[in-house]
């Protein structure tokens, strides 16, 4: 986008831009989102930026009052494929903190230097800065939801020292973490059910409408016992899952709520669904957030995607009921493949016989889907023997870095695997937002969204789930 468009959009406070770029104002210091409510400022006094991250390091912090780090993030680092996006996705997961900028290379496979190079030139910031910004959000999302004590905070968050926590809490909010906890709507009267055993409280925020029933009920389809639950009445239901993250284990909920924004292309900037997360470790809290999006699809663009299918004249209908339909991804990618495989009925006896207990169980949730190794050694035989060794082994990558052709290749090398499995593996487990079945009538005028157009069709039942 031009400056004059960039503009217009702060200007007129348009929400769909939200993610898609971050402005910030000279004369005061502060950075905020292009939807945010304040004054509009004069047009020299304004600097653009791709990314948080790029906007803190040229010395802004973050706006106060249209809180820039809780939007969601750019769509386009989920619909393109090259080493760019791969690393934003990476990172987002929360690669940095557990394997450093070598570890991030590595799985790109490039050198350190190509990837602060590319990064650097794309987005105005690389790997250590764009880590930096989301430990300085989850440390504020910690901060304002949890009386963890300060010092926890600092490690959960990922930073190496309660020092660099402290500069980077007040390089980016202007605040110490004590104020920042202090000045949290309802701090004074913080109660239990913000403690750490009662969970973290989180709003998982959307650009635009979300057909949130369309999702559920997928859920609830193919929910696995002892592993996931829907429960409730349509409109008002929660999904409930068990999650094996880099530290430890945690179990998620997630409520649909009712009332989603209206459809249109106006400028309402979304909304939110609200969850509550148990984590075992609260340095996994980054990374759980990320899966949940994904599993969501939370980071999607639903003004893109219906503008696209919503030209065309079969599909036209079905956006028109169903606006912001979301094609939903995979909390575990690996999880995801091996369901997809073998469906649900077969998934839950996997889950009795090879699960792993949780140390807590809660309610129905008892078990973690088991692991790739564990399933290659138990089961070894067929298609499902030979995904799960491939999985295992890493001849197979579906994690959130991994070369999407690349992946679907070694998918169709795997004996008993057709392309039909490995088209809708690529959906969920790769979250690819443009993939065609073998065989399916799809236009090539419905690109770069024909995992979404298939959704619709499917939803409206005019083609029949996988």
């Amino acid at each position: 986008m031009d400056e004059d468009t960039r503009y217009e959009a702060v200007r007129s406070r348009d929400g769909r831009f939200d993610g898609r770029f971050f402005f910030a104002v000279e004369t005061t210091g502060i950075y905020c989102r292009p939807s945010c409510p304040a004054v509009t400022p004069k047009r020299h006094h304004v600097r653009y930026f791709a990314t948080a991250a790029a906007a803190q390091g040229a010395g802004f912090r973050a706006c106060r009052r249209c809180r820039p780090d809780a939007v969601p993030g750019s769509a386009e680092w989920n619909v393109r494929a090259d080493v760019v996006a791969r690393a934003v996705r990476l990172i987002a997961d929360g690669v940095i903190d557990r394997e450093g900028v070598a570890g991030l290379a590595a799985r790109l496979g490039y050198s350190a230097r190509q990837v602060q190079r590319q990064l650097t030139a794309e987005l105005g910031a690389g790997p250590l800065a764009l880590a930096r910004a989301q430990r300085a959000h989850t440390a504020r999302v910690l901060l304002q939801t949890t009386r963890l004590p300060v010092t926890e905070i600092a490690f959960a968050a990922g930073f190496a020292s309660v020092r660099q926590f402290n500069d980077t809490v007040r390089a980016v909010y202007a605040a110490t973490p004590s104020a920042l906890r202090a000045a949290a709507p309802g701090a004074r009267h913080r109660d239990a059910a913000t403690t750490p055993a009662a969970g973290i409280p989180l709003r998982l925020a959307h650009r635009g409408p979300y057909h949130s029933g369309a999702v559920f009920d997928l859920l609830q389809r193919e929910a696995v016992p002892a592993v996931e639950e829907v429960t409730g009445v349509p409109g008002r239901r929660t999904y409930r899952r068990t999650l094996r993250l880099p530290h430890g284990t945690g179990i998620a909920a997630v409520d649909e709520r009712p009332g989603a924004p209206r459809a249109g292309r106006g400028t309402h900037p979304g909304g939110w669904l609200e969850a509550r997360l148990h984590l075992t470790d609260p340095r996994d809290l980054t990374t759980a957030v990320q899966r949940l999006r994904r599993l969501f699809d939370l980071d999607a663009d639903p003004y893109a995607v219906d503008e696209r299918l919503g030209a065309d004249p079969r599909l036209a209908p079905l956006v028109a009921a169903r606006p912001g339909l979301r094609s939903p991804g995979a909390a575990d990618p690996d999880e995801a493949a091996i369901r997809t495989l073998v469906g649900p009925a077969a998934a839950g006896e996997l889950v009795r016989r090879y699960g792993k207990a949780l140390d807590a169980p809660s309610g129905t949730l008892t078990h973690l889907f088991p692991e790739p190794a564990v399933l290659a050694e138990a089961e070894p035989d067929g298609a499902l023997g030979a995904l799960a060794a491939a999985l295992a082994d890493g001849t197979v990558r579906l994690d959130p870095g991994a070369d999407r052709d690349a992946a679907h290749r070694a998918l169709l090398a795997l004996p008993g695997l057709d392309a039909a499995t490995a088209a809708a593996i690529r959906v969920r487990a790769l979250g690819d937002p443009d993939v065609a079945p073998p065989g399916a009538p799809v236009p090539d005028s419905w690109r770069p969204w024909r995992s979404y157009a298939l959704n619709h069709l499917r939803t409206a039942g005019e083609l029949e789930f996988p």
